[in-house]
Formats: structure tokens, C-alpha cells, sequence
């Protein structure tokens, strides 16, 4: 049974920082793209970040790249987004998942797995 639970959420002023992990079971990690999504309340879910099996590739969204981070520990089965700068508008829910098959990394529908997500509020 496939797990990705997400932690580290939480409430910070604008201008901070919040680093989110992702902890996944019931998958070979190193063989899974992974990626954080967001949705805000009456939003579409929106791409984040991207992250190959072996970390060598990176994909962000336009909205978070230069003040956000992936990376990942495939020896700890964990996916992390290191959060800088953090504005108002981030405030969301922010999903982990993972894909199997290599396609568009921004698009949610190639992704097979999903965390419940871990909320993340941004005060002004």
C-alpha cells in the first residue's frame, strides 16, 4: 500500500520560511518523479515543484522559482520543499505525489500517488 504522508505546515509571516517532507512507504522511491502541488480554496490545484527519480532534474513553478527548493533523500524515502520568501498568496493546502511515468511534470493528472497534504498559511 502506497503512503505519502506530508508534514512541517504551519502558520508563518510573510517573508519567512517553512520546509515541508514528504515520507513515502509502499514504493521503490528512486524509481518515482515526485512533486509538490498547492491549492488554495476555490483554486485549481497548482504545480510547485518537480523532482526526477535520481534529483537531477528540477521543474518549478513560475510563481515559487528562485525562492523555493526540492530535493530529496531516496535513502530516507523522503521528498522535501524548502520554502523561502513566503508571500500571502501561498497560503494552501500543499500536496506531495508521485508518478511512475515520465510526463509533463507540471500536470496532476500524471501523477499516480497523493498525500492528504499539509496546510500552510501565510499572514500578511
Amino acid at each position: 500500500q502506497v503512503q505519502l504522508v506530508e508534514s512541517g505546515g504551519g502558520l508563518v509571516q510573510a517573508g519567512g520560511s517553512l520546509r515541508l517532507s514528504c515520507a513515502a512507504s509502499g514504493l521503490t522511491v528512486r524509481m518515482y518523479r515526485m512533486g509538490w502541488f498547492r491549492q488554495a480554496p476555490g483554486n485549481e490545484r497548482e504545480f510547485v515543484a518537480a523532482i526526477s527519480g535520481g534529483g537531477s532534474s528540477r521543474y518549478y513553478g513560475d510563481s515559487v522559482n528562485g525562492r523555493f527548493t526540492i530535493s530529496r533523500d531516496n535513502a530516507m524515502s523522503t521528498v522535501y520543499l524548502q520554502m523561502n520568501s513566503l508571500k500571502p498568496e501561498g497560503t494552501a493546502v500543499y500536496y506531495c505525489a508521485a508518478a511512475s511515468v515520465y510526463r509533463t511534470a507540471a500536470a496532476a493528472a500524471g501523477y499516480d500517488y497523493w498525500g492528504q497534504g499539509t496546510q500552510v498559511t501565510v499572514s500578511s
